[in-house]
Protein backbone atom coordinates (compact mmCIF):
# COMPACT_ATOMS: atom_id res chain seq x y z
CA UNK A 1 0.00 0.00 0.00
CA UNK A 2 1.40 3.44 -0.86
CA UNK A 3 2.54 5.64 2.00
CA UNK A 4 0.14 8.47 1.09
CA UNK A 5 -2.83 6.08 1.26
CA UNK A 6 -1.72 4.81 4.67
CA UNK A 7 -1.32 8.41 5.84
CA UNK A 8 -4.80 9.46 4.65
CA UNK A 9 -6.43 6.38 6.21
CA UNK A 10 -4.56 6.93 9.48
CA UNK A 11 -5.55 10.59 9.61
CA UNK A 12 -9.20 9.72 9.00
CA UNK A 13 -9.14 7.13 11.79
CA UNK A 14 -7.50 9.54 14.24
CA UNK A 15 -9.96 12.33 13.35
CA UNK A 16 -12.87 9.92 13.77
CA UNK A 17 -11.57 8.72 17.12
CA UNK A 18 -11.05 12.26 18.41
CA UNK A 19 -14.55 13.33 17.41
CA UNK A 20 -16.05 10.25 19.05
CA UNK A 21 -14.03 10.95 22.22
CA UNK A 22 -15.27 14.55 22.33
CA UNK A 23 -18.86 13.40 21.77
CA UNK A 24 -18.59 10.85 24.58
CA UNK A 25 -17.10 13.45 26.89
CA UNK A 26 -19.99 15.80 26.02
CA UNK A 27 -22.52 13.09 26.86
CA UNK A 28 -20.95 12.61 30.29
CA UNK A 29 -20.36 16.26 31.22
CA UNK A 30 -23.42 18.05 29.86
CA UNK A 31 -26.53 17.77 32.03
CA UNK A 32 -29.30 19.53 30.07
CA UNK A 33 -31.02 17.82 27.15
CA UNK A 34 -30.30 20.31 24.38
CA UNK A 35 -26.52 20.65 24.90
CA UNK A 36 -26.34 16.93 25.61
CA UNK A 37 -28.12 16.24 22.34
CA UNK A 38 -25.77 18.53 20.42
CA UNK A 39 -22.51 16.88 21.48
CA UNK A 40 -23.06 13.29 20.34
CA UNK A 41 -24.98 14.05 17.15
CA UNK A 42 -22.29 16.30 15.75
CA UNK A 43 -19.45 14.13 17.00
CA UNK A 44 -20.82 10.83 15.81
CA UNK A 45 -21.73 12.20 12.42
CA UNK A 46 -18.16 13.30 11.74
CA UNK A 47 -16.46 10.59 13.83
CA UNK A 48 -18.23 7.53 12.50
CA UNK A 49 -18.28 9.06 9.01
CA UNK A 50 -14.50 9.49 9.01
CA UNK A 51 -13.91 5.94 10.25
CA UNK A 52 -16.28 4.49 7.65
CA UNK A 53 -14.61 6.45 4.86
CA UNK A 54 -11.21 5.21 6.09
CA UNK A 55 -12.54 1.64 5.98
CA UNK A 56 -13.88 2.17 2.49
CA UNK A 57 -10.52 3.54 1.30
CA UNK A 58 -8.58 0.71 2.94
CA UNK A 59 -10.57 -2.05 1.25
CA UNK A 60 -10.50 -0.22 -2.07
CA UNK A 61 -6.71 0.23 -2.02
CA UNK A 62 -5.67 -2.99 -0.25
CA UNK A 63 -8.12 -5.51 -1.70
CA UNK A 64 -8.81 -3.82 -5.01
CA UNK A 65 -12.59 -3.79 -4.84
CA UNK A 66 -14.84 -0.89 -4.00
CA UNK A 67 -17.48 -1.62 -1.37
CA UNK A 68 -20.50 0.62 -1.32
CA UNK A 69 -21.73 -0.55 2.11
CA UNK A 70 -19.60 1.93 4.05
CA UNK A 71 -20.64 4.76 1.75
CA UNK A 72 -24.33 3.94 2.20
CA UNK A 73 -23.95 3.75 6.00
CA UNK A 74 -22.16 7.13 6.00
CA UNK A 75 -24.84 8.77 3.85
CA UNK A 76 -27.59 7.28 6.01
CA UNK A 77 -25.86 8.57 9.15
CA UNK A 78 -25.35 12.05 7.66
CA UNK A 79 -29.06 12.23 6.82
CA UNK A 80 -30.66 10.71 9.90
CA UNK A 81 -28.60 12.05 12.84
CA UNK A 82 -29.29 15.78 12.28
CA UNK A 83 -32.96 15.20 11.46
CA UNK A 84 -33.47 13.07 14.56
CA UNK A 85 -31.72 15.65 16.76
CA UNK A 86 -33.91 18.41 15.32
CA UNK A 87 -37.11 16.46 16.01
CA UNK A 88 -36.04 15.64 19.58
CA UNK A 89 -35.19 19.31 20.20
CA UNK A 90 -38.54 20.50 18.83
CA UNK A 91 -40.42 17.96 20.95
CA UNK A 92 -38.49 19.16 24.02
CA UNK A 93 -39.35 22.79 23.25
CA UNK A 94 -43.04 22.06 22.71
CA UNK A 95 -43.29 20.13 25.97
CA UNK A 96 -41.07 22.24 28.25
CA UNK A 97 -40.99 25.85 27.03
CA UNK A 98 -43.68 28.48 27.48
CA UNK A 99 -43.25 30.82 24.49
CA UNK A 100 -44.80 33.77 26.32
CA UNK A 101 -42.43 33.66 29.29
CA UNK A 102 -39.35 31.59 28.37
CA UNK A 103 -38.46 32.91 24.91
CA UNK A 104 -37.18 36.36 23.93
CA UNK A 105 -39.06 38.36 21.33
CA UNK A 106 -38.43 37.27 17.76
CA UNK A 107 -38.18 40.90 16.65
CA UNK A 108 -40.88 40.43 13.99
CA UNK A 109 -44.63 40.25 13.78
CA UNK A 110 -44.35 36.48 13.74
CA UNK A 111 -43.32 34.41 16.71
CA UNK A 112 -40.84 31.56 16.79
CA UNK A 113 -41.40 28.99 14.02
CA UNK A 114 -42.02 26.07 16.35
CA UNK A 115 -44.73 28.00 18.18
CA UNK A 116 -46.39 29.80 15.28
CA UNK A 117 -50.09 29.08 14.65
CA UNK A 118 -50.71 26.14 12.36
CA UNK A 119 -53.66 25.50 10.07
CA UNK A 120 -56.68 27.52 9.01
CA UNK A 121 -58.13 27.64 12.53
CA UNK A 122 -55.05 29.40 13.90
CA UNK A 123 -54.17 26.56 16.27
CA UNK A 124 -51.39 27.62 18.59
CA UNK A 125 -49.52 24.69 20.25
CA UNK A 126 -48.35 26.99 23.04
CA UNK A 127 -51.94 27.25 24.30
CA UNK A 128 -51.67 23.66 25.49
CA UNK A 129 -48.73 24.45 27.76
CA UNK A 130 -49.61 23.85 31.38
CA UNK A 131 -46.65 23.78 33.78
CA UNK A 132 -48.46 21.65 36.36
CA UNK A 133 -48.89 18.67 33.96
CA UNK A 134 -45.28 17.54 34.08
Amino acid sequence: MPFIAELVISILIVIGGLFLLVGSFGMVKLRELLPRLHAPTKATTVGVGAILIASMLFFWIERGHFTIHELLITLFLFLTAPITANLIAKAYLLRNVDPRNDLPSSGRNEGWATFDPVGPDGYDPSEEYKPDQQ
